[in-house]
């Protein structure tokens, strides 16, 4: 059953009463102390949200007696979508429970497109997204190519990370390392790490890139995220899956987001793996602004306008000619434009 949508006047009500429940978790003379009969509430306090179960939250209490110890809560109505990295305003019940009452004010969003085809909010207030990739299944730039445009459009940084470097051979460190190397020339920060169960990790190169920071780990199935979280955080242990013998593609075993705190640290934010990353929801214009290269040659070009096809003086052109803008990359944005244009029901540009 869908959720009944709100009118404008309900929709402005219900910021109020979120604005209204925030102020309250900010006064000064609170009871925080959790409750202790079942039905009576704390007075309004900051949380954050570290993971979603159906329709229940699991909330960190950010102060009072309670602060660090996690409360399974439900929220109020019509507050919208709560997901992991969200800062909350809530009431602790009895028995670590408690209730959402407000949700603040977004730094920023991952989106991504649901089985049915519906926009849904995968995690909250992210500072940088961890893409992680894998000598096995082999690295899909399509892919890569996507998450950067959704970090570029959210204006937080992102960092490519290959994992699984016990696997690399005279074979495939070549293409690997040209792979890693074309994003490092855009500006990117790159790292080669070892998180599998089987050795010992190699995290070096990655503490510096992840202290401090709220990131999110992306990548499609099978790269090892639950292996990193596990190797940074052992009590975590988190389900891991094999490859498939076959098809060499990993298998879903993080089915939500969910937020962990680092020792050195920032928050790491597991999110759910997935095969393809749609961009439909936006338009061909900001998919420009998502490949930075593209959109720095853009601003040259003869025509406003310019669709990088066959029009005279395209600075874009010019660059891939050149090389200045690599030639996969170009190929991916183009590709990409057309199933944007097909996902919307609008014509490809001839």
């Amino acid at each position: 059953m869908s959720k009944r949508k709100l009118s404008t006047k309900q929709s402005r009500q219900a910021a109020k009463t979120q604005a209204r429940r925030s102020a309250d978790a900010k006064k000064s003379k609170r009871d925080l102390a959790r409750q202790q009969q079942v039905g009576d509430l704390s007075s309004p306090q900051a949380g954050l949200v570290v993971c979603r179960y159906s329709k229940e939250f699991e909330v960190e209490a950010l102060e009072g007696e309670d602060k660090g110890t996690l409360h399974r809560c439900v929220t109020r109505t019509h507050l919208g979508a709560i997901v992991a990295g969200d800062l909350v305003t809530w009431r602790a019940g009895a028995d670590q429970t408690g209730v959402i009452e407000s949700r603040a004010e977004r730094r920023s969003i991952l989106e991504r497109q649901d089985n049915f085809g519906r926009l849904k909010t995968v995690a909250a207030n992210i500072d940088q997204m961890l893409i992680l990739l894998a000598v096995e299944p082999y690295p899909q730039p399509m892919l890569i190519d996507r998450y950067l445009v959704a970090a570029e459009l959210m204006q937080i940084n992102a960092a490519i990370v290959l994992n699984k470097i016990d696997l690399l051979t005279n074979d495939n460190q070549t293409d690997l390392d040209a792979l890693l190397d074309r994003y490092q020339r855009l500006g990117y920060r790159t790292s080669k790490i070892l998180s599998s169960r089987h050795f010992t990790p190699e995290l070096e190169t990655l503490e510096p890139i992840i202290e401090g920071q709220t990131s999110i780990v992306v990548g499609q199935s099978g790269v090892g995220k639950s292996s990193l979280i596990n190797a940074l955080l052992p009590e975590a242990k988190l389900q891991t899956g094999e490859l498939s013998e076959t098809s060499r593609e990993g298998t879903h075993t993080t089915t939500q987001a969910k937020l962990f705190h680092l020792p050195s640290g920032g928050q790491l934010i597991d999110s759910p793996g997935i095969r393809d990353f749609g961009l439909w929801h936006i338009d061909s214009a900001q998919l420009s602004f998502g490949y930075i290269e593209i959109a720095e040659h853009a601003a040259h070009c003869k025509f406003r306008n310019c669709l990088h096809l066959e029009e005279p003086e395209c600075a874009v052109r010019r660059a891939v000619n050149k090389q200045e803008i690599h030639s996969e990359r170009f190929a991916s944005f183009l590709e990409t434009r057309e199933t944007l244009l097909e996902q919307q029901g609008q014509s490809s540009p001839k």
